[in-house]
C-alpha cells in the first residue's frame, strides 16, 4: 500500500525530532520542515502531467581543480609557467 503525503510528512517530522535529540516545543517547526521537503520532492519528481521526469544531470567543469574546506569550495590557485633561459 502506498504511503500518503500526510504519513510521509508525519514520519519525516518524527525523524527530524529524533535527530535533534527529542526537544520539546518544536513540533510545528519539524512539521513545516518536513512539509517543505515533501513539496520539494514532489516538484522535482513529477512533471505537470503527473508523469515522472528525468532528473537533470549536474554540469561539471573539466580541467579545473577545487579544494573543499569546511563546506566551502574554492578554486585551486592557477599555476604560472616558468621559463628556463638558455645558458
Amino acid at each position: 500500500m502506498a504511503e500518503t503525503r500526510e504519513e510521509w510528512i508525519k514520519k519525516r517530522a518524527y525523524t527530524l525530532w529524533e535527530e535533534e535529540g527529542y526537544p520539546t516545543g518544536r513540533e510545528s517547526i519539524h512539521w513545516e520542515q518536513a512539509r517543505h521537503e515533501r513539496e520539494a520532492l514532489e516538484g522535482s519528481a513529477a512533471s505537470s502531467n503527473g508523469k515522472e521526469a528525468k532528473p537533470k544531470a549536474k554540469r561539471t567543469v573539466t580541467g579545473t581543480k577545487t579544494t573543499k574546506t569546511n563546506g566551502v569550495v574554492t578554486p585551486a590557485p592557477k599555476r604560472t609557467a616558468s621559463r628556463k633561459t638558455a645558458s
